[in-house]
Order: structure tokens, then C-alpha cells, then sequence
């Protein structure tokens, strides 16, 4: 994918966006872990979609971390990005935080977002089924948090990269991810209830919402909740697929999402 810098006239924050693709647009927000590199599900949405992924201040290039304080900044935030950008009512795709964005943009600007796919969201607490808590977890750890298969999660975190066993490698991933993490956790941190349960309804967006049957780190069940919420919602789980469900099964992903829209 190729990638270049934006800057917003709001808050002079300079964006990182990363593009790929031909044909119908197609705006992916990122999750807490931002984008892996040559990250698979970008690869197999832009063989039919013009992809175009912004990273959050925080993560990458972009800076304006400041500016962001709580999810309305965030929520802004995206939609200035969206307008800056001049995409015309595109599918707007979400994992994980991202996801949890994407949903608060569709219930906070119903008429710019009327395609909305949600990929394992961020943003419910039910108390008989606790989110993991990510910021508590060591590298090693992440893999199986993340996917069902831990060891092809692990080759894909590190593709290119190094070897989580590597003592230098992991010090320059946690010195990588202190300041990422550090962003999502204004939104996630302790846990990812941010009142999106009381907005889910304003949600007029044709939306599909798509889980990982074997998520670890959001359970499945909140698949249902989001779907109960959301008005003519529709949930699809994929198998043999974690948290990390578009990366892990991305053509499983891709074919969900064309044919629902």
C-alpha cells in the first residue's frame, strides 16, 4: 500500500493514510494495534474496494495525540478525516476500536455514513462476560489473545520484523506500542464502556457485523448485543477466526462484506 501525509485545517493534525485499490470507497479504521505490516485484510479489500486507511494520531506517522481526549474527539476526529479526504458515502469499516468509532460516527452523522461494517467492535461491557483486559498483557502473550491460531498470529505480528523471542525485538515493540497503546487507552482504559450502548439506536446505517467464533479478547456474545441494538443489523461468525478476525480469515472477511453491500 501506498501512504501520505494529510493535515487537517480543525485541529492541524497531520494523518497517515494508506491507500490501495480501485473502485468503490472503502474507509478502514484501525484497531488498538494499528495496521500489521502488509497487513492481509487491507490486501484483500483492496482487490475489489479503493481502500483508504487513516492511522489515528498516535500511531505511525500521525501526530495530534493531544487533541483527543475522549470519544467524541476521537468520533470527530474520523469524520474530519472522512471529509478531508472527499470520500462520498463509502463503506466505512471498523475493527475492534476502530470499530467502536465507526459505530459512534454512524450514530452521530447519520446521513455521511449509511454503509457501516463492524469487525469484533470495541465499545460494550456486559458484566457476565468481561473484556479481556489488553493493556495488562505481555507480547508473548498477544497471539493467542488475538487469534485462533497462535502460531500463523505470531508470523504475522512479526512478519518482517523479528522474533518476539528476540530481547531487542521486544524492546522496540513495547517502546512502539507505549505510544499507541497509550492513545487507545483514553478510550479503552479500564474498560471500553464509553455510554456507545445508549447511542447504538440513532444507527440508520445498512450495517454488518462480523466476529470471530473464537475470539479470546471480545467474546462472540457481544456479537448478539451489538446486533440487538442496532436496528435490521446483521451478524455473520466466521470460524477458526480470533479477535484479529479480517487479518486471520481475510477472504472470509471480503465475501461477507460484498455481499452484503
Amino acid at each position: 500500500m501506498k501512504s501520505r501525509l494529510i493535515t487537517l485545517k480543525s485541529s492541524g493534525a497531520r494523518i497517515e493514510v494508506a491507500e490501495a485499490g480501485k473502485g468503490r470507497d472503502l474507509l478502514f479504521l484501525h484497531g488498538a494495534g494499528g495496521h500489521m505490516l502488509n497487513d492481509p485484510l487491507l490486501a484483500a479489500l483492496a482487490t475489489r474496494y479503493r481502500v483508504v486507511a487513516p492511522l489515528l494520531p498516535g500511531y505511525g506517522r500521525s501526530v495530534g495525540e493531544d487533541d483527543l481526549r475522549d470519544m467524541l474527539d476521537f468520533t470527530l476526529h474520523a469524520l474530519d478525516v472522512m471529509e478531508k479526504l472527499d470520500l462520498k458515502k463509502p463503506i466505512v469499516v471498523g475493527h475492534s476500536m476502530g470499530g467502536m468509532i465507526a459505530a459512534e460516527m454512524a450514530a452521530i452523522a447519520r446521513t455521511e455514513v449509511s454503509k457501516l461494517c463492524l469487525l469484533a467492535p470495541a465499545g460494550l461491557w456486559l458484566d457476565d462476560h468481561p473484556v479481556v483486559d489488553l493493556f495488562s498483557k505481555l507480547p508473548y502473550e498477544l497471539p493467542a489473545l488475538l487469534f485462533h491460531d497462535a502460531e500463523a498470529g505470531k508470523k504475522l505480528m512479526t512478519a518482517g520484523s523479528g522474533n518476539m523471542d528476540d530481547p531487542e525485538f521486544l524492546k522496540q515493540f513495547l517502546v512502539m506500542n507505549a505510544r499507541r497503546l497509550g492513545m487507545a487507552g483514553k478510550i479503552l482504559f479500564p474498560i471500553p464502556d464509553r455510554g456507545l450502548a445508549q447511542r447504538l439506536y440513532r444507527i440508520r446505517a445498512r450495517t454488518l457485523i462480523i466476529w470471530g467464533r473464537e475470539d479470546a479478547l471480545i467474546p462472540a456474545v457481544y456479537g448478539k448485543a451489538f446486533r440487538k441494538a442496532i436496528r435490521k443489523a446483521k451478524l455473520v461468525k466466521i470460524a477458526r477466526a480470533g479477535h484479529a478476525v479480517g487479518q486471520e480469515r481475510p477472504d472470509a472477511v471480503l465475501e461477507a462484506i460484498r455481499k452484503f453491500f
